[in-house]
């Protein structure tokens, strides 16, 4: 599969000089564009580089990508149902005490109840690094996924210049409304708060953004609070003088103890007063869903849950991946899957004499941390000096009873170029990167809708991708 599409083919009518400072005057006073902690160019409104145009990806990489959301849906399905039969010894009890490792008994007895049993997150967002051969990579799963109003805004600028981004315009905000609506299917015209804690405080720009957008096209009437913000009484959630019927989750589940009323908010959706999603669920925010699923001994039950198009194509998509358990194994163990040089392993504190190139290895938390979302608590292997490296491991080892680690293959991400506007020198640029697409997919029923994808151009000497600033962080078009 070929990433990079011909959009010469569609040209833009204007200049791409003239392009970029458009996009600079209208970032100019928006508060989503607005960053303290970025040193960018005194001239630029946009806290990293400025592309021309979006980034071009074939048709077969679109209908590749489009494709996916129903196979992760499946998954999330699939990962769900897998948690619950394990609690009921149906099905490899070591699973739900892997996925409740670490975590408070009151979140395991809360996700256990009957009425939690079938939700799972109504926003996915992969993010995906597309190898040499065509391969593309999930390096993450992400169910409160930020972004989204990046995407937005972005798609809505570009469509002014003349270009068609994947899900159009508004379709960002087409997605997220029918996402809500889906969860109150009852409810003729839904009222809904998008709930940021002071943990979360960096993406109250962008969902503001999208809550104005969203109101100010009459696709749902949505409000961003601050948890504080909500009232509880009559059996029921309020914002001012309105009752609420979504809260939509914005805040991780790690940090809960810091953000006020969530005991009063997981009530109220036990009682069904109100609907929160993302659901309540820390085993569906894990990372280490990854390993189980490459595990040996499950195999067949997900054949069996995924049906075969949608087990090859996860099987696929997703790195290997491995639990860095600490306990020790019999002497005739070794890790499933597990090689460094064709040499099985038996015990993680094998790798740490490893070389730089035998170690293609990211080492990161699984979830449950102020370390697991980001780029936070990432060591890439291959880029870590020997001693540091040996420090890592252990350290990883060390968190197994609270924060387990994971080990997943590094799969390299294939070079591109991306084009963008110079402050200093006034003309348009060109670099060789590697991008990671994370496309949004919103659920509705049984069915996980594409409406937009954000492409994030780092320079080709970083392993890790996010928008720093010397990034290009832009919507997707389609050859």
């Amino acid at each position: 599969m070929t990433i990079v599409g011909n959009c010469a083919l569609k040209p833009s009518h204007v200049d791409p000089v003239e392009a970029c400072l458009s996009l600079n005057r209208m970032a100019e006073g928006e508060a989503i564009f607005k960053s303290t902690t970025r040193d960018h160019h005194p001239d630029s409104h946009i806290p990293w580089r400025i592309a021309p145009e979006p980034f071009c990806i074939s048709k077969e990489t679109y209908l590749y990508v489009k494709s996916l959301g129903n196979h992760l849906l499946r998954f999330y399905q699939a990962a769900n149902k897998l948690y619950y039969e394990s609690v009921k010894g149906k099905i490899a009890p070591w699973v739900a005490e892997y996925l409740e490792q670490g975590k408070p008994e009151h979140l395991i007895e809360y996700a256990r109840m009957n009425r939690q049993k079938k939700l799972v997150p109504a926003i996915i967002r992969p993010d995906l690094i597309f190898t040499d051969e065509g391969r593309a990579i999930a390096c993450e799963l992400d169910s409160v996924p930020g972004g989204q109003g990046f995407v937005s805004s972005l798609s809505t600028a570009y469509a002014k210049l003349g270009f068609e981004t994947v899900g159009g315009a508004d379709g960002m905000l087409h997605g997220f409304a029918r996402m809500i609506r889906a969860q109150v299917p009852e409810v003729a015209d839904p009222f809904v708060a998008i709930v940021i804690s002071q943990e979360s405080n960096d993406y109250w720009n962008e969902m503001a953004h999208v809550a104005d957008a969203l109101n100010a096209a009459g696709l749902l009437r949505v409000q961003v609070v601050r948890p504080e913000q909500l009232r509880y009484a009559d059996e029921a959630f309020w914002l001012d003088a309105e009752r609420l019927d979504v809260i939509y989750r914005f805040f991780e589940l790690f940090d809960l103890k810091n953000v006020p009323k969530t005991e009063l908010m997981m009530y109220a959706a036990k009682k069904q007063q109100v609907v929160v999603t993302p659901p309540f669920k820390t085993f569906l925010e894990e990372k280490m869903l990854f390993a189980l699923f490459h595990h040996p001994m499950l195999q067949g039950y997900w054949e069996q849950e995924l049906g075969a198009e949608s087990f090859h194509a996860m099987e696929r998509l997703l790195p290997r991946t491995w639990i860095v358990d600490a306990r020790p194994l019999p002497p005739h163990g070794v890790i499933p899957g597990l090689t460094v040089e064709g040499r099985p392993v038996s015990d993680f504190r094998d790798l740490i004499p490893t070389t730089k190139k035998q170690r293609e290895f990211v080492l990161k938390p699984s979830g449950f941390s102020e370390l697991a979302w980001g780029s936070r608590g990432i060591t890439f292997g291959s880029d870590t000096p020997s001693e540091e490296w040996a420090t890592r491991v252990e350290a990883a080892l060390a968190s197994f009873p609270e924060t387990p680690y994971l080990l997943q293959e590094y799969h390299k991400p294939a070079k591109v170029q991306s084009r963008y506007y110079d402050f200093n020198r006034r003309e348009i640029r060109q670099f060789d990167g590697r991008v990671r697409l994370c496309p949004y997919y919103f659920v509705d029923g049984e069915q996980a809708h594409l409406h937009g994808i954000l492409a994030t151009v780092a320079p080709a000497d970083k392993k890790a991708i996010h928008g720093m600033v010397d990034s290009t962080m832009v919507p997707v078009m389609v050859e």
